[in-house]
């Protein structure tokens, strides 16, 4: 998976080329809320534009759970575009996507054109039947292709994989953008070839979410850190007390077996020896809140544990400073209220401050990292969530898979 045709492999001048973008972007009332997304992009649209290709973009938006409709239309997208590029980008508005106004908006392109299609969710279920029709007609629009979306690329979906067989069999190139070849580069190669010591730390707060993650990463890095609610699972399978802390007491028997495989690998399993705890849970989920802080050694039943104690942000920070290589999925405690953010910000903090490799695994870690001020100072922070869960979890990404090997 580490080794794919990027767009500085493949011949691009004249020809015209599909690229799949994320410019899944948060709106309100029509605009832009935050534009990183579309920004992130530019690079590569940018390489195409200058090496003399006709470009035709298409992304998704939303979940368009009630069918095609104007508030996740990509005429926003098309107007910062415009603006973005200096140049007038092309919006075929048509629900089709790939219906004739694409046909013809494509048909009348000249070099250094930018054609924007509809939200590719607008088409249906691009995972079905309806996909082959729709990876075909996308295929007929283009002579080459190239994935930029990363956060949709563990999806098999028409517009991320099934549009590259049809490609290949016209003749085309299957290329990643920059986008894509950067997370290759930092997940990938953290996952596969990290320079040691490397250091994973795994919060959020389901066990459930992450449970191929955390035997992947067993098996991977030397040591691992478990943080955020999935701990208090961990703390219980060692048979202390958790009090009203989010338990998910089917994984137990998990929990002890993970613990028993690591010191089986020699690995170190890092769990949180304090917890900052509050007797009910705040009411918006960021109001003031008394707190109160324990070892984990004697919790009270009547409280809940909402982020790591002060003995624990310095027991991950300390495992973290000697580190070559940091790898953080999920967030310490309840981030979003500034009480209970105090051990994400250490954690945060201390990846700021080490001379490691920091890779922020998307989600709710890069909202966190970013909401904190401290996404300058990481190496990269992964613009897909549920797609860097997979990638940490060993798993294929199938828009990956699908770009064409060097």
């Amino acid at each position: 998976m580490l080794n794919k045709k990027s767009i500085d492999d493949i011949q691009v001048q004249g020809k015209r080329v599909l690229v799949r973008c994320d410019f899944n972007v948060p709106l309100k009332d029509g605009q832009i809320t935050d534009e990183t997304r579309i920004v992130a992009a530019l690079p590569t649209i940018q390489k195409l534009l200058d090496e003399g290709a006709k470009v035709i973009l298409c992304s998704h938006l939303g979940k368009v759970k009630e069918g095609p409709n104007e508030k996740e239309s990509l005429a926003p997208v098309a107007k910062r575009l415009s603006e973005k590029l200096g140049k007038e980008v092309t919006f075929v508005a048509d629900y089709n996507v790939t219906g004739e106004a694409a046909t013809k908006a494509v048909a009348d392109m000249k070099v250094g054109d930018v054609v924007l299609l509809q939200n590719t969710r607008f088409r249906g279920k691009e995972e079905t039947k309806n996909g082959e029709e729709f990876s075909k007609e996308l295929a007929d629009l283009a002579d080459s292709y190239v994935c930029d979306a990363f956060g949709s690329s563990h999806r098999a979906h028409a517009s991320v994989e099934g549009v590259t067989k049809f490609i290949t069999a016209k003749g085309g190139d299957n290329a990643v953008g920059y986008l894509m070849q950067k997370e290759i580069d930092f997940l990938g190669n953290a996952v596969e070839n990290p320079v040691r010591p490397f250091v994973a730390i795994l919060g959020g707060a389901k066990v459930a979410d992450k449970l191929n993650v955390i035997n992947n990463l067993l098996e991977k890095c030397d040591t691992l850190i478990i943080g955020g609610g999935m701990a208090y699972t961990f703390l219980k399978a060692q048979g202390y007390e958790i009090g009203k802390s989010l338990v998910d007491n089917e994984k137990l028997d998990y929990c002890k077996e993970m613990m028993e495989k690591a010191k089986k690998l020699g690995k170190q399993l890092l769990l949180p020896v304090d917890s900052v705890t509050i007797a009910e849970f705040p009411n918006p989920i960021d109001a003031p809140v008394e707190t109160e802080v324990y070892d984990v050694t004697n919790m009270p039943a009547e409280r809940e544990g909402c982020d790591i104690g002060p003995k624990s942000a310095k027991l991950f920070a300390d495992a973290v400073k000697s580190a070559k290589t940091v790898v953080w999925n999920g967030p310490m405690g309840v981030f979003e209220n500034p009480i209970l953010a105090k051990g994400t910000i250490a954690v945060a903090k201390a990846l700021a401050e080490t001379d490691a490799t920091t890779i922020i695994g998307g989600g709710d870690s890069a909202a966190a990292v970013n909401q904190l001020g401290f996404g300058d100072k990481m190496s990269h922070i992964s613009t897909g969530g549920g797609a860097s869960l997979e990638f940490l979890e060993g798993k294929e990404l199938p828009g990956v898979a699908a770009a064409d090997d060097k």
